[in-house]
Order: C-alpha cells, then structure tokens, then sequence
C-alpha cells in the first residue's frame, strides 16, 4: 500500500481504503446478524449490528491496511449460551466470510448488469477500478478469514468439522501457538513474501466464476 503513495497515486490509495473499510464493516455485520438470528443479541446490545463503518473498525487493524494493505476491524461479542443451535459457533463465524462472498457477488454482477446496459459510466476507469477491487477484496477478506489460524474464523469452523478427539487437540494447539503462527504470516508478508498476492491471485480465478449476468 505504501508504494502507492510513493508512485504518487493517491487516488487509487484512497480507492482501495474505502473499499478495505466497506469490506470488513460487511464481514463484521455478517458475524452481529448471524448471532441475532441464532438467539444472541450480544453485538446488536453493543451496537455492532450496522454497517457503520465507525462501529467496527479498529485502529490498529486499519494501520495495518495502510502498511501492509491488509487489516482487521474489531471482533463481533457473542454469547454463545444464547445461540440456539450447537452449531452455532461456526455459523456465526462463517457469516462473516458469507457476506464478503454475498458482497463480491452483487458487486461483480451490478457491474457487468451497467456495462451490458450501455452506461458509459461504468466504462470509466474510476468505476471500474471500485467494482473491481470491492469484488476482489471482499473475496480476498473471505479466503484469509477461513484460514484455520489463532483468531481467523476458520479456526472456529474447523473445530466443529473434526472428529472430537482430533478437535479438542487441534483447538488447544490453536489457543497455544495459532495466534504466533497468524502473527508469523503478517512478519512474513511484511519481509516480501508473497502470501496476499496469492491470495489475491486465488480471489481473482475466483472472481469470474461470480458472475451470472449474460
């Protein structure tokens, strides 16, 4: 992210911001309505159940969109004492990856629907540029939350998916090293390898397959 305000754009700077931020306030709303739909009002008491963007992000998370052109925004309260379901840990954390794939698809699909429709709008580099990386970015946000690591959403999904045995020895090795391990994959993306570019690249051969408009 950096080298874009080196290269002087600062237009494409501020592009992917908002779209970071649009994208982790959808995946944290995600997270607050699948608790309120499975019996926990926990986030919507702490008013977590909105898309503003304020209520959700997290200074830190954000500095790292900045450094590393990636970040985080604050974690979604949840009781689960209240969830109706057992299952209802690794509902509420999939909702959140669910949404930034629910999100890429409206986005991709508004902006093939505006191209076909003879709108010269979304022929502008400008509006392409934000349909595009919305899209991307929001799959990028879902691919990285369900990595099974320290507090990535796919670690709540894959203790459910075990076999118990095999569950409770993967969640305690979670709860002691899973979040050295996230941490090493920040170092290691910070040092220049090259984890979020392939991610990126898996979101891309993704993004096509979104789209429905003919």
């Amino acid at each position: 992210m950096l080298d874009l305000l080196y290269n002087q754009q600062y237009a494409l700077f501020v592009l992917i911001i908002i779209t970071l931020v649009i994208s982790l306030t959808f995946h944290e709303y995600g997270h607050a309505a699948a608790a309120k739909l499975l019996g926990d009002d926990t986030a919507q008491r702490m008013g977590r159940l909105n898309i503003n963007p304020l209520a959700h992000l997290d200074a830190m998370g954000l500095a790292m969109v900045v450094l590393i052109g990636f970040g985080y925004a604050k974690p979604v309260p949840t009781n689960p004492n209240n969830f109706k379901s057992s299952w209802g840990i690794p509902l509420v954390a999939l909702a959140g990856p669910a949404m930034n794939l629910l999100l890429a698809f409206i986005t991709i699909n508004v902006y093939i629907a505006g191209l076909k429709s003879g709108n010269t709008w979304f022929t502008q580099q400008g509006p392409e540029t934000f349909f595009i990386y919305l899209a991307s970015i929001n799959l990028l946000l879902m691919l990285f939350n369900l990595i099974p690591l320290g507090p990535l959403d796919g670690h709540y999904i894959l203790g459910y998916l075990l076999p118990r045995q095999l569950s409770e020895t993967y969640l305690d090795y979670n709860r002691r090293y899973g979040h050295f391990l996230f941490l090493g994959l920040i170092l290691l993306s910070l040092v220049g390898i090259p984890i979020f570019s392939k991610l990126m690249s898996t979101a891309n051969s993704i993004l096509p397959k979104l789209v429905v408009i003919s």
